[in-house]
């Protein structure tokens, strides 16, 4: 399963988010749109969103921090 976060230093729900699957032993690639325009451009172009969290999960995504969904589309 493939996971990547999407997020900025500065937000407290990425930070949740990224503590959240920590604790559930979930490996993710962490993407940090705060400097690297490229990264935005893409999260902005899947989600059609500019806000974090944006969580993908094997192509599937997820605005916002949302547990019920994410547990979802993790399978947990």
């Amino acid at each position: 399963m493939k996971v990547k976060v999407y997020s900025t230093q500065s937000c407290p729900y990425c930070k949740m988010a990224k503590e959240w699957l920590k604790e559930k032993n979930i490996k993710f690639e962490e993407v940090d749109v705060t400097s690297d325009q490229e990264a935005q451009k893409e999260m902005v172009d899947k989600s059609g969103q500019m806000g974090v969290p944006v969580i993908e999960v094997d192509g599937e995504i997820l605005v916002g921090f949302d547990k019920p969904k994410l547990e979802k589309l993790l399978k947990l």
